[in-house]
């Protein structure tokens, strides 16, 4: 499923996660639980069951229910499925039919199946022998267990061993209401009219909402789908149409070729009015972009983006892209980013629509980061699938660095590496928590495997492979990778497949005829030479993949001495309290290093297996700097005078480290303050050279970390603390010139600098929101000041409800998302109330939006209680509208609560938290969120004193 994220290079952003948060603030991203997990059951015997019926569930007519694991039996698996489908776009239901070809392993009586709510109305049976003397079929008993979402259909006869057989079933149910399974998508024309798509989403568990099936990836089949719809309708579906037949009535039949095995989560087809572009990729895919037909226009970068990347990555992977064409739809309501579904790729419309007058260069870095990320999907996830959603990070992970891969090839003038370090960091906030989980974890529940899409999946699962790239050669992972893809094709695969092809990167066409690989013969300097062929990737990565968490490595120098020791990072959990060094117990990494010094530039490298380890270094050096760009998932203390002589080196030469090195120690200075091993005075004093700083990422990184102080002192009333920004705020034209990097800056500091009242700032915002104003909303802002306009617009009545009508009227997705995050910005409780009211009736403000709104007002200190309030009021209705382990969910809870620092919030949540476990609502973002607010009361009472010293001294 996608992706997961968006916002301003200083806004944190999160994928599928992807879930479009462009409102402009950080994403709390979601943890998972821990079950059991069975790869295949045996099945009952008949006799036994016949038997020992009372210890099975209870079908919803009163009989015993042949089956009572939560995953299927394997002695029945699908070849193939023929499906029906007749949506009617007027009553909202949906009449439909399929005859699946199935093999049975094993004798049995009883298929299991998965089905939702769909209401069965026939189901038969037909051997070979039958469909061959065209006998018709055996009717079949239906029973349903909806607690795990199956149904039993009992056969008269037993089923005999190694045999297909045709069953065939009649079934029909409404469109659903919410953004899963076949659901309906409204947009509203330029001319008021509100009209009606129908449109599927099944990743993870959803297929069974829209046709009976075999809903779990293992089980891979082909598919021929035939869609009936009216005439003003067009259908997609995963493959291009063959033919279309016209029925009585005017009703058209549109019959699509038959699929590639795949599994159901990858099944998509749309009924809809939309009007689509059209190129062909080098190697002959057509590609199309389809939209609503007032938005066709925001179609065309999306186009050129994705032939560029299909090209990029067919050639990358050595594999042509298995389909004749692949369509990208922009669907109007939409729960996450997009969805990878095989050759029709569905997207809410501001991952995939651009409008050059109104999308900043932020949001063009977000489509291309996201049609980059489901392209790759075709690939990692469809072409070569998980065996179970315990390892979904094979898929996410993998498509999530595959975005940095494809997009620096294709797009290198917006220099994704640093966006890159981002993700990292993000993620590290996450697994430095007690509550963080391993990347491969056990999910059984439908719940459990929604809660697997989360940040450990998407951003540590492509931050440990980037590290892995680093470790092996960019040479030997991109073989390995091919490796893999070609031997797993059109299958599945686990963690340990993945190991072994790139421990022995050598493809079949490397072999001399003496079996023996030369691959490595051109081997560079960077590569670890000391490792065996079949080097211990597997044994290195499990401890990556199934223990949580992230090192820490200390470092402490004793002349040419380094004595390194590992532990495990632990944010808000300080070395003396109790707790701590039970929290240590079993947590050790084999740690790829890599270090400079201040007397060489050459890259060292050394693998930390131990707990503690020590190094020689050749020559005297005044200063040590590990993890070369940042390219390690772990963080390093330097203990005694390493961190002193780091600041000492910045202050009079920075240039001496490198970029990346420099925003590294950014990051790795507060996030040790996070956890009581380095003092808040030295991490602000490390901060100091950035006055000098001219590399734009690292200046954004140091003031991420100020504009979160700045909030802080917000809520304490201390005020005007842009003195010291004053000379480089004062220097920003209000213009959309420059490179990528300098309008992300500029975006960030006139955001910034508006918000703490900067005269200058808040007198040009007004006065371009004024000029806006009396065009009409015709005038053309610069996009990259365009939030930040709207914002200072929205503090006047008058601008607020002028900013509003526009919000309804606007077709472009990029601006709906700069004028809502203005609207929430309101110091007026009862406007942000209404904007909440709106979110909930989902007309004006779409239901798919309410959890990024409502933590956009929790992030405003007037609507913080406001937002947390209307959660706790109204939590059944938000379950109704986004389900329990949903993203949105999990956003809503997370964003109105986690930026909580003072003991009472904490109580309040917790006691919510405790009445929703009574009433059966358990996520893992419950423990999440409490760790993260205790450890911000922790934080300021341990760094309020310093902080509010350091600030006023700045004023």
């Amino acid at each position: 499923m996608d992706l997961v994220f968006h916002s301003s290079a200083m806004d944190n952003s999160c994928r599928k996660l992807i879930f479009n948060i462009y409102i402009g603030f950080y994403c709390s991203a979601i943890i998972l639980p821990k079950m059991c997990i069975c790869s295949y059951f045996s099945t009952p015997s008949i006799d036994q069951f016949n038997k020992d019926a009372g210890t099975f569930p209870v079908a919803t007519n009163g009989q015993p229910f042949p089956w009572h694991e939560l995953r299927l039996p394997t002695v029945v698996t699908p070849l193939h499925y023929d499906l029906f489908v007749h949506p009617n776009l007027t009553s909202l239901d949906f009449v439909a039919s399929e005859k699946i070809e199935v093999l049975v392993r094993d004798a049995t009586q009883f298929i299991i199946l998965h089905s939702t709510d769909l209401e069965i109305t026939n189901a038969t049976l037909q051997s070979e022998e039958d469909v061959r003397y065209r006998k018709p079929g055996k009717k079949l008993t239906v029973l349903s267990y909806p607690a795990h979402q199956q149904i039993a259909l009992l056969v008269p006869e037993k089923l005999m061993a190694d045999l297909r057989y045709y069953v065939t079933i009649d079934f029909q149910a409404k469109l659903a209401d919410g953004f899963e399974g076949f659901y309906k998508s409204t947009y509203r024309t330029l001319g008021g009219e509100t009209r009606i798509i129908a449109v599927t989403d099944f990743e993870p568990t959803q297929a069974r909402m829209a046709f009976p099936c075999f809903d779990e990836p293992l089980f891979k089949a082909s598919f021929s789908i035939k869609i009936r719809r009216e005439s003003r309708h067009i259908a997609l579906s995963n493959m291009p149409k063959v033919k279309t037949i016209e029925l009585e009535g005017g009703l058209l039949e549109d019959h699509f070729e038959t699929t590639v095995k795949m599994s159901t989560y990858l099944v998509a087809y749309i009924v809809c009015d939309f009007n689509s572009v059209s190129g062909t990729s080098s190697s002959g895919v057509k590609v199309s972009v389809y939209a609503s037909p007032d938005k066709w226009s925001q179609t065309h970068y999306a186009l050129e983006a994705s032939l560029k990347l299909l090209d990029f990555y067919e050639n990358y992977f050595d594999i042509n892209y298995p389909l004749p064409k692949l369509d990208l739809v922009a669907i109007p309501d939409f729960e996450s980013g997009a969805m990878e579904n095989w050759g029709l790729i569905t997207y809410r419309e501001t991952s995939l629509l651009f409008d050059p007058k109104t999308s900043s260069v932020s949001d063009k870095l977000w489509v291309t980061k996201v049609v980059a990320h489901e392209l790759a999907h075709q690939w990692f996830g469809n072409l070569v699938t998980m065996e179970w959603w315990n390892d979904i990070w094979l898929n996410e992970g993998f498509a999530t660095y595959m975005e940095l891969i494809s997009a620096n090839a294709t797009y290198p003038e917006l220099e994704l590496d640093n966006y890159f370090l981002d993700l990292c960091f993000e993620v590290i906030k996450r697994d430095s928590l007690n509550s963080s989980r391993p990347i491969s974890n056990q999910a059984e529940t439908p719940t459990q495997i929604r809660e697997m899409f989360d940040t450990v999946s998407y951003n540590k699962g492509a931050c440990i492979l980037n590290m892995l790239k680093d470790f092996l050669s960019e040479e030997k992972f991109q073989k390995g990778i091919i490796n893999y893809l070609k031997k797993f094709s059109y299958g599945n695969a686990k963690n340990d497949d993945l190991w072994s092809s790139l421990s022995n990167s050598c493809l079949e066409g490397d072999f001399t005829s003496g079996g023996f690989c030369y691959s490595d013969s051109k081997t560079t300097s960077n590569t670890l030479a000391f490792l065996e062929e079949n080097m211990e990737v597997k044994e290195m990565m499990t401890t990556w993949t199934l223990q949580k968490g992230i090192p820490l490595v200390v470092v402490k120098q004793e002349g040419r001495s380094l004595r390194l020791q590992q532990e495990r990072f632990l944010s808000g959990i300080f070395k003396e309290d109790p707790e701590w060094r039970a929290l240590q117990e079993r947590y050790l990494w084999h740690i790829p290093l890599t270090y400079s010094t201040s007397s060489s530039n050459a890259i060292h490298r050394h693998i930390l297996k131990s707990k503690t380890d020590t190094l020689d270094l050749p020559e005297k050096t005044s200063w040590v700097k590990f993890n070369v760009d940042s390219n390690g998932y772990y963080i390093v203390h330097y203990e005694g005078h390493g961190w002193d002589q780091l600041i000492t080196q910045l202050n009079q030469n920075h240039t001496l480290l490198r970029p990346k090195d420099r925003i590294g120690l950014i990051h790795d200075a507060f996030q040790l303050v996070s956890a009581g091993r380095l003092t808040l005075d030295k991490a602000l004093d490390l901060t100091r050279y950035l006055q000098h700083e001219t590399n734009i990422p690292a200046l954004l990184k140091g003031l991420e970390y100020l504009e979160t102080f700045y909030h802080m002192m917000d809520r304490r009333n201390i005020s005007d603390v842009t003195e010291n920004l004053k000379p480089v705020i004062d220097t920003q034209s209000w213009s959309d010139e420059g490179s990528v990097w300098d309008r992300m800056l500029r975006s960030v500091l006139l955001k910034l600098a508006c918000y703490l009242n900067h005269a200058p700032c808040i007198r040009k915002a007004t006065q371009l929101f004024s000029q806006w104003m009396e065009s009409g909303g015709k005038l053309n802002i610069p996009t990259d000041v365009l939030k930040i306009v709207y914002s200072v617009g929205a503090q006047t009545t008058a601008g607020w409800n002028y900013l509003l009508k526009q919000y309804e009227l606007s077709v472009s997705g990029a601006e709906k998302n700069k004028i809502l995050y203005a609207l929430s910005t309101s110091k007026h409780e009862e406007k942000l109330m209404k904007l909440i009211e709106l979110g909930m009736e989902g007309k004006v403000i779409k239901t798919q939006d309410l959890a990024a709104l409502l933590h956009a007002i929790a992030r405003n200190p007037e609507g913080q209680q406001l937002a947390w309030n209307f959660v706790r009021e109204n939590w059944t209705e938000l379950l109704k509208k986004f389900g329990l382990g949903s993203f949105p969910m999990r956003m809503i809870i997370s964003g109105t609560t986690a930026h909580f620092s003072s003991k009472d919030e904490l109580q309040e949540v917790k006691l919510f938290f405790e009445f929703l476990k009574a009433q059966g609502s358990h996520l893992d973002v419950f423990q999440i969120v409490l760790e993260t607010i205790s450890k911000n009361i922790k934080w300021l009472e341990k760094n309020l004193p310093t902080l509010r010293t350091w600030l006023l001294a700045s004023i």
